[in-house]
């Protein structure tokens, strides 16, 4: 089994997926600080489930 396999990590990708798509519609004076910092916890759910399994 790996990984990608986990119901955990598949969740948690997708929603990750969903945050990205949706912070494409954040105001323009937030891109590189709220946009950037919601984006990259979103990134580090599955990261953070990937390096403990």
């Amino acid at each position: 089994m790996r990984y990608q396999d986990l119901l955990a990590y598949q969740k948690g990708f997708s929603l990750a997926m969903k945050i990205f798509e949706l912070s494409k519609s954040f105001p323009r004076e937030e891109k590189y600080s709220l946009t950037d910092k919601v984006r990259r916890s979103s990134r580090n759910v599955c990261a953070n489930i990937a390096k403990a399994y």
